[in-house]
C-alpha cells in the first residue's frame, strides 16, 4: 500500500531564573532576557496578567512594572492595560477568564512574536498559559510564579490548563514557557497555608526520586514550618531542578500512561473537588501522599518506620492528614478519583507508590478495601492527636 511517513522533532529551551526584586530598577535579570530576544525586524509587545491576590498584597506592583519597562522601551512595548484575574482555583473554573485574556490579546495586537506574562500562583499560570497557547496557535508566555508550589513545581513545567465539566485540567495544552522568573520576595508575603502547601510537592518528588532530599526536608521541617527563607530557597531550587530533570528525561508531553510526578495526586484532585476547592492543592497532595504511603506499607513495600517518618514530617510542617470528605462512608467519592485518573491519563490506570523512601514504583490497580483501611488509619490518628 502506498503511503507517506514523516518524523520530526522540536527542541524546546527555556531557563528558570532565580532572583529577588524582579521589578527593582537596579535588577537587570528581566531586561537582560528581553535584550537577548530583541531582533531588529519586529517590535514586540508585552501583556501582563496578574493574580488579584498578588495585586492586592503588592499594591505598588503595577506602577513598579510600568517604571521598569519605561526604562526598557527600546527592548519591548509594554501594554499599559494590565489584566487582573482572581487567583486560586476560581481562575480555572470560570471560562470567562479565558475569554478575557483572548480578548486582551486581540485588542492589543499581541502576535506570535510578542509575550503574555503571568504573575501569580499556579492556577493563574495554568490559565494564562492555556489562553496564550490557543491564541494565534501559540503566543510566547512568561511565568512569574508567586507561591512556593508554583516556583518549585507547577510553574517550571510544560503543562497549562483549565477545569471543565467539573474535572480538573480537562482542557489544556503542553506548551513550555519561554522563561520562568522565580522572585523570592513574593514568598515573603504568602500566608502560612500557601507557604506550607508548596512544600508537599517537594516531599512528593523526594519520596519517589531522592532519599537524600527527603532526609534534608525531614531534618529541616521545623525551620521550613517557621518560614526560614534560607531553607525555603534551597527547597525551591532543588525541587525545581528535579522537576526539570524529570521533564527532560522521558515523556515531557505525557504521551504514555506513566506520570510519576503525580504521586499522591489521584486522591488529591478528587478531594479538591469534593471540598469545593476549599482545600489548597498542596494540602490535598499532602493527604494523598499520606494515603498512598500507608497503602504502600500495607503491601509490605514501605516499612512502618519509614511510613511514620513520612507522616511525622508532614505533620511537623503543619499539614492535617485527614479531611472529613475522606471518611469511609464517603470514600466512594474519593475512590471515583481512580477512574477519573485513568480517563485523564488514557489507557491503563497507572499509580505511583513507594517501594521505599526515594524509590517509586508504578502499579496498575489499587484495592479499594486497602484504600478504605488507609483512610480509617488517618482518621484514627487525627482523633488521637485531638485527644492528646
Amino acid at each position: 500500500m502506498d503511503h507517506l511517513h514523516q518524523t520530526f522533532s522540536v527542541r524546546f529551551t527555556y531557563s528558570i531564573l532565580f532572583t529577588e526584586g524582579l521589578f527593582d530598577s537596579t535588577n537587570p535579570v528581566l531586561a537582560d532576557f528581553f535584550r537577548q530576544q530583541t531582533t531588529a525586524d519586529t517590535r514586540k509587545k508585552l501583556l501582563f496578567v496578574i493574580d488579584s491576590g498578588v495585586a492586592d498584597t503588592h499594591p505598588y506592583l503595577q506602577s513598579a512594572i510600568g517604571a521598569y519597562f519605561e526604562k526598557q522601551a527600546d527592548l519591548v512595548d509594554l501594554v499599559a492595560d494590565f489584566l487582573v484575574i482572581p487567583g486560586g482555583e476560581m481562575a480555572k473554573n470560570d471560562p470567562d477568564f479565558v475569554e478575557q485574556i483572548v480578548d486582551a490579546v486581540d485588542r492589543h495586537g499581541i502576535d506570535r512574536h510578542s509575550y503574555v506574562a503571568a504573575i501569580g500562583g499556579g492556577s493563574v499560570l495554568d490559565l494564562v498559559g492555556y489562553a496564550a497557547a490557543i491564541s494565534h496557535r501559540g503566543i510566547r508566555h512568561i511565568r512569574i510564579p508567586t507561591t512556593v508550589l508554583s516556583q518549585n513545581d507547577s510553574g517550571v513545567g510544560v503543562k497549562n490548563g483549565v477545569n471543565y465539566r467539573a474535572k480538573k485540567n480537562f482542557l489544556g495544552t503542553f506548551v513550555p514557557p519561554v522563561a520562568v522568573f522565580n522572585d523570592s520576595q513574593f514568598l515573603m508575603t504568602l500566608d502560612d497555608r500557601d507557604w506550607r502547601a508548596g512544600i508537599s510537592e517537594a516531599i512528593k518528588v523526594a519520596l519517589i526520586k531522592d532519599n537524600t532530599f527527603f532526609e534534608w526536608i525531614e531534618a529541616h521541617a521545623e525551620e521550613l514550618a517557621a518560614r526560614d527563607m534560607t531553607a525555603m530557597h534551597y527547597l525551591v531550587h532543588r525541587c525545581a531542578d528535579m522537576h526539570l530533570q524529570h521533564i527532560a528525561g522521558g515523556d515531557p508531553f505525557e504521551m504514555g500512561s506513566s506520570r510519576p510526578l503525580d504521586f499522591g495526586h489521584w486522591s488529591a484532585h478528587k478531594l479538591e473537588q469534593l471540598t469545593n476547592f476549599d482545600i489548597r492543592h498542596g494540602e490535598a497532595v499532602a493527604i494523598g501522599i499520606a494515603l498512598d504511603s500507608l497503602y504502600s506499607q500495607q503491601l509490605g513495600w514501605l516499612t512502618e518506620t519509614d511510613t511514620n517518618r513520612i507522616l511525622a514530617t508532614l505533620r511537623t510542617l503543619g499539614f492535617a492528614l485527614y479531611q472529613p470528605m475522606l471518611d469511609a462512608d464517603n470514600s466512594a467519592g474519593v475512590l471515583k478519583g481512580l477512574s477519573e485518573f485513568r480517563e485523564h491519563l488514557g489507557g491503563q490506570l497507572t499509580i505511583m507508590l513507594l517501594k521505599g523512601i526515594g524509590q517509586g514504583v508504578e502499579v496498575h490497580e489499587m484495592d479499594t478495601d486497602g484504600i478504605r483501611k488507609a483512610i480509617a488509619t488517618l482518621k484514627k490518628q487525627q482523633q488521637q492527636e485531638q485527644l492528646a
